[in-house]
């Protein structure tokens, strides 16, 4: 540990999970309002509403590109507090959007405010803690994150109930608030000013020319934006889907946060078997287990009539996908930044940004041929985590003698 934190430990953890939890909130909240945005603002063609998921990610995926480098120049506190006055902008004009184009534009702005919030979590505990101690520490703090998207869909339909959804943005803009204001109050600024790095464009151009020069690297960010893409193009349909196909709308969230806890599981099994098996060989498995299910999905459209039995191969599919994400991103993380050591801090927001944003266009290309069924997000759900197989057949181990 390098400085210490005013605060007590529980109320540390508390506080940085519910911090790191701004971006699930702001995407888990939404997803059982989507069917009434859809036909709200878009009526000519409702299933535009997945779009709301996406546009936030783009401005999240954007505003990480940023926010690391600024933190490290100006401290973590500005950016923390000007993430969140973004987002709370973003938040209220999401909430007086009068057609999805604004509505769209607003949300990309709260996923450039989050970012804010997002980066400074992890470089506060990367300023604290080290080692085992940040690595408990870690696992304890994405314990308390793990909960949102176990309960945010439930408050999303509890809040769209009496309030309608634009009533959702308004608890954004309280969420946010309660955390700046705990930030604010009890967590002071953890960056010492002789530590802090200024902004220099030829630091960053010089990180990116090394990253791009790395093919493992570049293969294990490839393989994060796969998927991501294949998470996220689940998130901004899946609501549609529940309720257009199987008429399930009004228990999405019952079924959401269910799949949510089961999941939440696979950090926990991927910790056990990682150190056994290795990361290559957990993230290759769990992408062939992606295809193999993928499969089963495409074949069960064709298959089963829309009963029971295909709506439980549904949210079995639907669930692997938080399970591979749960499985996989840890380890793709781990593989990227391994050779980047010594510009770990601006690697890592690099390798952020581009494997989120080009997530959004993997699942802006899928779900151009949404048709309200799962049957092409399988396909291309397949097709990804073939090309993520064929990614990771290439990536060989670090060794710190390389360059």
């Amino acid at each position: 540990m390098t400085r210490m934190s005013h605060v007590s430990k529980p109320e540390f953890i508390a506080g940085m999970g519910m911090m790191m939890a701004l971006v699930a909130f702001s995407i888990d909240s939404v997803l059982p309002g989507m069917g009434t945005i859809g036909l709200a603002l878009s009526p000519q063609d409702p299933s535009a509403a997945r779009w709301v998921v996406t546009s936030f990610v783009l401005g999240l995926g954007l505003g990480t590109l940023v926010t690391g480098a600024l933190s490290d120049a100006f401290g973590r506190r500005p950016v923390m507090f000007g993430g969140a006055v973004v987002y709370v902008v973003g938040a209220a004009a999401a909430a007086l959007s009068s057609s999805l184009e604004m509505l769209l534009l607003s949300r990309a702005l709260m996923g450039l405010g989050a970012a804010g919030p997002r980066v400074v979590t992890m470089a506060v505990i990367r300023d604290l803690y080290s080692g085992r101690s940040m690595a408990q520490l870690l696992s304890l703090v994405n314990l308390v994150f793990t909960l949102v998207p176990a309960i945010a869909p439930s408050i999303g339909a509890l809040i769209i109930a009496f309030y309608g959804w634009r009533g959702v943005f308004v608890a954004c803009v309280v969420f946010v608030a309660a955390i700046s204001i705990w930030f604010g109050l009890r967590q002071p600024e953890t960056l010492a000013p002789e530590h802090r790095r200024p902004l220099q464009v030829s630091r960053f151009s010089s990180a990116v020319v090394e990253l791009v020069s790395n093919m493992t690297v570049v293969r294990a960010t490839l393989t994060q934006m796969l998927v991501f893409g294949m998470l996220f193009t689940m998130l901004s349909t899946a609501q549609l889907i529940f309720d257009g196909m199987f008429g399930q709308g009004d228990t999405f969230h019952f079924w959401f946060g269910g799949m949510a806890v089961v999941s939440s599981s696979a950090s926990v099994i991927n910790a056990k078997l990682v150190v056994r098996l290795g990361m290559r060989a957990m993230i290759r498995a769990v992408l062939i287990a992606q295809v193999a299910l993928s499969l089963v999905m495409v074949l069960s459209m064709a298959g089963f009539d829309n009963g029971p039995l295909l709506f439980s191969v549904f949210v079995i599919w639907t669930t692997s996908q938080f399970f591979m994400a749960g499985m996989t991103m840890g380890n793709l993380n781990a593989l990227a930044l391994e050779p980047m050591g010594h510009i770990a801090g601006m690697a890592a927001s690099v390798i952020s940004s581009v494997a989120t944003v080009g997530a959004v266009a993997i699942a802006g290309v899928i779900g151009a041929f949404f048709d309200g069924t799962p049957l092409y997000l399988a396909v291309g759900t397949m097709i990804c985590a073939l090309l993520g197989l064929v990614l990771m057949h290439g990536v060989r181990r670090f060794s710190p003698d390389e360059s």
